[in-house]
């Protein structure tokens, strides 16, 4: 186990005046204990690779670097070389999982995972980066609690050499209503439960603002209570999954400032889909989303 482990029984205890029950049986923990403001911003910004695929990496690094990023997110090894070369990080590595709906809640993929991951974890430390996305994978037959016991099982096989190598596997949250139907870590309180059966700090969650919004609501109060968990955040517009603007219904600029005041030191990467057709004002809609999350 690390040693300076999470203290689980400070940040995991429940009181009746704090808890939220959500659909699937487990308790979301409130902590009401966060931390003063360090300053303004102590995240740094990021962009999602995928969301601007209509560029070439080399294209999008440029495009980054202009707009004020400093990481690209989901990018796996093949391509690090192209971001170090444009004088950026990469943010969030991939290339270890299976596929979004295989994943860790499923033991007769363990062996395949562990083998991917094993690999992956020391490629990311020697390259001198840190995370790495892993997923639950979808349902299907699978309860949540028989979820919850593979996803121990199998990443406790690999979470010793993450430790080790001071790697985090951050663990996606999706919602299951619109974009991912049948995923099971669809909600916080799973993800929480997950985290402290695991009790590393080579474990955390991957909190996506949109999709969390779609899913529970409750942003704010949630990143409040709950951020020694979140080691990397998501964004987009809801409805949509667009641009971050007044037009969809999340306070982007208030959720930074949550962020923020918790004392939050990773990445912030921008998940948006840019819904204009001419190039230059997608371009554009990342620089908007920049000045939108910088406080």
């Amino acid at each position: 186990m690390s040693s300076n482990p999470i203290d689980r029984r400070r940040m995991l205890k429940v009181s009746a005046a704090g808890m939220l029950t959500l659909s699937a049986g487990f308790t979301l923990p409130a902590c009401h204990d966060v931390e003063p403001v360090r300053g303004k911003q102590g995240y740094r910004h990021a962009v999602c690779r995928w969301t601007y695929g209509f560029l070439s990496l080399e294209q999008l690094c440029k495009v980054a670097r202009e707009a004020g990023i400093h990481a690209i997110d989901l990018v796996g090894p093949d391509e690090w070389q192209v971001v170090k070369d444009n004088g950026l990080e990469v943010s969030m590595c991939n290339g270890a999982e299976i596929s979004l709906t295989e994943g860790w809640n499923d033991t007769q993929y363990h062996e395949t995972l562990v083998s991917n991951y094993t690999a992956l974890i020391n490629q990311v430390a020697e390259a001198g980066y840190k995370n790495i996305i892993c997923f639950s994978g979808n349902r299907g037959s699978i309860s949540d609690e028989e979820g919850l016991e593979a996803c121990v099982s199998g990443l406790n096989q690999i979470i010793d050499l993450a430790e080790e190598k001071g790697v985090v596997l951050q663990m996606e949250l999706f919602n299951s209503k619109v974009d991912h139907p049948d995923y099971m870590c669809d909600n916080t309180a799973w993800g929480i439960e997950l985290c402290k059966r695991l009790g590393s700090e080579s474990f955390k969650l991957l909190y996506d603002i949109y999709h969390m919004q779609i899913q529970e609501g409750d942003i704010i109060r949630t990143i409040q209570d709950n951020h020694r968990l979140f080691g990397h955040y998501h964004t987009a517009g809801v409805p949509g999954r667009h641009e971050i603007e007044d037009e969809q219904e999340l306070n982007y600029k208030a959720i930074m400032k949550a962020i923020d005041a918790t004392g939050f030191e990773g990445y912030v990467a921008q998940e948006f889909i840019p819904s204009a057709e001419d190039e230059a004002k997608r371009i554009k809609a990342l620089h908007r989303a920049i000045d939108i999350c910088t406080l």
